[in-house]
């Protein structure tokens, strides 16, 4: 399969990126084996995803729950964002990427913060494909930060409670601006969503596959996009096939 038979590109792509530790202990090796592969793969799949013309990729990079892993791993881990985020820049800029990430992202260490703002800085202006790594991200967190910053808009009589709809409730997550994804991607097989983008995934296709993240090439990404590619999309409509034979057997 190559990019030329796909025709229909989902705009925004979100990746759970799982099993790095899984297939470090396969190949018994170190587990941060698993992440520094891991972080290889990053880097070609976003620019394989900005050469197919997608709009957003949102990876599932850090969760809220991963702080809770033993303290050698989280240092590594972060340690490993800041070589991957210096690396990096040199792709957003050859690739025309503009960077962006969500989560409590004050969390980090300080020296992370600071390569997260110098690969926004850096990015800025550039209007290709958007990359979005979720950092200290917990959907339910999320949710509970924008319930507190439009009740506190109440609270100061900015907007009335009957004003609350999908639309401001959408404006008060961490990315406001954010297009929900077409398309959620799961490696290494596990079939749960892991507290990721609860709100924007309501209708979003799902793809779940057992390769493990360190593992996932091109064809692997291609081969989610084919099947989303044949999907119809109906948002809880009945669709235009369904109608019809209704009408056939209750005309009208």
């Amino acid at each position: 399969m190559n990019d030329k038979e796909i025709e229909n590109i989902p705009r925004h792509i979100a990746i759970i990126m799982d099993g790095n530790g899984r297939w470090a202990q396969a190949k018994k090796r170190p587990r941060i084996m698993g992440h520094q592969q891991g972080a290889k793969v990053v880097e070609k799949i976003s620019r394989e995803c900005a050469h197919l013309g997608v709009e957003q990729l949102t990876l599932y990079t850090f969760s809220e729950e991963n702080w809770q892993r033993p303290v050698d791993e989280v240092q590594y881990l972060m340690n490993l964002l800041k070589r991957f985020l210096r690396k990096e820049r040199k792709n957003l800029v050859e690739n025309n990427i503009r960077f962006c990430a969500i989560g409590d992202l004050e969390r980090l260490p300080k020296d992370v913060q600071h390569e997260l703002q110098k690969s926004i800085d850096v990015s800025y202006n550039n209007d290709g494909m958007k990359l979005c790594l979720a950092l200290s991200y917990g959907s339910r967190s999320e949710i509970v930060d924008a319930t507190k910053k439009i009740a506190a808009q109440v609270a100061k009589g900015e907007i009335n409670i009957e004003d609350i709809n999908h639309q401001l409730f959408a404006q008060n997550l961490y990315q406001p601006n954010m297009q929900d994804p077409d398309l959620l991607i799961r490696t290494g097989g596990d079939m749960r969503v892991s507290n990721f983008l609860l709100w924007q995934i309501s209708y979003s296709e799902l793809w779940v596959t057992h390769t493990m993240w360190p593992d996932f090439a091109k064809e692997d990404l291609l081969q989610a996009i084919q099947s989303y590619s044949t999907r119809e999309r109906r948002f809880g409509k009945i669709s235009a096939q369904v109608k019809e034979n209704h009408r056939k057997i209750i005309p009208g």
